[in-house]
């Protein structure tokens, strides 16, 4: 096997080998090159509680985010190569180094931590003012709280937007129905004097 042990695919005249190194082959001459896969050098110390720490949590912490970070510590633990991990975790391998490096800096407490990109909306900052304002004036169309939302804020918000937005502040929509006007005895009473009248020359 050609590079010694290390398993390799030779396409052309390059060889591409598990282990994330680039070999090329120029008259003879074999120059060793690192690609961006390779691994680089991380010192993770392991101790024997950290050890049955993520052991444990990678099959009882409630997150599931968090067990696939315990998990791939174990791994890294039990000599698995980089790519393997990922590939076995289904992450890409800046996101396994990331595990890594929380771990290095804050230990099993670090990966217990969870991050999430929540994007605020431009409204949640007058949200207190709106729901003051419509719980006072409660709007009758969504087109009409559309409205008064874009004069009160200067912000365009669809219908559909809005609606969820009221939503959010426990505000819902009320369905309307038609009520019947009050029954008028005396037009009741003539109503059946004429329809009960006998018809003449029957």
């Amino acid at each position: 096997m050609l590079c010694g042990e290390i398993l390799h695919l030779c396409i052309s005249k390059h060889c591409y080998t598990l282990t994330g190194y680039r070999l090329w082959f120029s008259e003879g001459v074999n120059i060793r090159k690192k690609s961006p896969l390779a691994q680089p050098l991380l010192k993770l110390v392991f101790t024997a509680a950290a050890i049955e720490q993520l052991h444990h949590e990678r099959f009882h912490h409630p997150h599931p985010r968090v067990q696939r970070k315990m998990e791939a510590l174990y791994l890294k633990r039990q000599g698995y190569p980089h790519w393997e991990i990922a590939q076995l975790l289904r992450v890409t391998e800046p996101t396994l180094l990331r595990y890594f490096r929380d771990y290095q800096s804050g230990g099993i407490d670090q990966l217990k931590a969870l991050t999430f990109n929540r994007p605020q909306s431009a409204l949640k900052q007058h949200q207190e003012s709106l729901e003051a304002y419509f719980r006072a004036h409660p709007p009758k169309t969504l087109a009409q709280a559309a409205a008064k939302l874009t004069e009160l804020t200067g912000i365009v918000r669809s219908r559909e937007q809005v609606r969820h937005f009221l939503k959010a502040m426990g505000m819902s929509c009320r369905r309307v129905g038609v009520m019947p006007a009050k029954a008028d005895p005396d037009a009741q009473e003539d109503f059946l004097k004429k329809t009960r009248a006998p018809i003449r020359g029957s």
